[in-house]
């Protein structure tokens, strides 16, 4: 005789989310004091309100002495009870070097100012960072809040996470219902027409304009154009992300921006940005600028001229042949690279 049987289970949900805090010039900011900090501005994880706090001199005179003090500040949402926390903080190099990591698990609530490092980084180590990146890094904080478990009855149905993304990028290899290709510096791809429309209004006017419905098939020649670089855009169609090996270096990332705007794909265009932010160095900075100024790319022009102002780097940039192209197609633009050095102070 079969027993009457029910069940439970134990569900714990952690939400987690990174920050990135990048400070430039950090010379600067020694001599400071004592106790006294900088602030990333605030992020929201797991429904709570956080920033990272810098102590460039040290939060406490003898603790910290001849080290920089790093923490997590609560700024919201965490009650008197506080919430439980596990948190890792990084400092990076331009290149994703890491000179110090740190991690912890805390409960913190409202009251306390922060929790984290006095001794986060010795001296040499930050001197070594400071020598090897233009006297600058970033401090990257991964912070996941651990809520309290609850008790739920078992349901014998189990929805499954979406996967409608990865359906479309495996379309991406299916040529038996693709309907419109395209050639591409000697390569060809095959598309669905009614994807690539629907993400871009170029693809639309290509694909279903008058020209192309006066042809028997479906075929159009891209010019002007790396067949890397309309695969990555492709892959951005059908997927709304970056091809995984889209970071090694920012000149692929400028042809993929000029790409971007060619179709009038915006988000891609902004993640080119973020990735190209993150880029920049002696080499690049300069072709970056002049794309920056010629694709109106507001964010990004701003990081380039703070680079070549901020880094010490000037006399480097103008020795490059970017700069002399820079210099040549936007003139008005090194009149802009003078106002912020004056800005500042250099």
């Amino acid at each position: 005789m079969a027993i009457p049987e029910t069940s439970s289970s134990c569900v714990t949900e952690g939400f987690t989310a990174a920050h990135n805090f990048k400070v430039s010039n950090f010379p600067l900011l020694q001599g400071m004091g004592i106790g006294q900090f900088v602030s990333s501005r605030n992020f929201s994880v797991g429904g709570c309100s956080w920033n990272i706090r810098l102590y460039p001199d040290g939060d406490a005179a003898e603790e910290a002495k001849g080290h920089v003090s790093a923490f997590l500040s609560p700024q919201g949402g965490q009650g008197e009870e506080g919430v439980r926390v596990k948190f890792t903080l990084t400092a990076l190099g331009k290149d994703g070097n890491v000179a110090s990591q740190k991690s912890t698990d805390h409960t913190i609530d409202e009251s306390i100012g922060g929790w984290g490092w006095l001794k986060f980084m010795d001296e040499p180590t930050l001197q070594s960072l400071l020598r090897s990146n233009n006297k600058g890094f970033t401090i990257r904080c991964v912070v996941t809040v651990i809520k309290a478990p609850r008790i739920e009855d078992v349901r014998s149905i189990v929805v499954p996470e979406s996967n409608v993304l990865q359906h479309f990028a495996g379309m991406l290899e299916d040529m038996e219902t693709a309907d419109v290709t395209f050639t591409v510096g000697g390569e060809v791809f095959a598309a669905h027409g009614c994807v690539l429309a629907a993400r871009s209004p170029v693809f639309r006017a290509e694909i279903f304009g008058p020209a192309m419905k006066e042809k028997a098939t479906r075929r159009v020649e891209v010019e002007d154009m790396e067949p890397s670089i309309f695969r990555a855009l492709l892959h951005f169609v059908y997927t709304d992300s970056l091809p995984e090996d889209a970071g090694d270096g920012n000149v692929p990332m400028q042809h993929l921006l000029v790409a971007a705007d060619r179709y009038g794909l915006d988000r891609l265009r902004l993640l080119c940005e973020v990735k190209m932010c993150d880029g920049i160095d002696v080499e690049t900075v300069s072709t970056t600028l002049a794309l920056a100024e010629q694709h109106r790319c507001v964010q990004l022009k701003k990081a380039c001229l703070q680079f070549i102002a901020s880094g010490g780097v000037l006399a480097a940039v103008k020795g490059s042949n970017g700069f002399k192209h820079l210099a040549a197609s936007c003139p008005s633009v090194v009149l802009e690279i003078l106002d912020e050095i004056s800005s500042l102070g250099v």
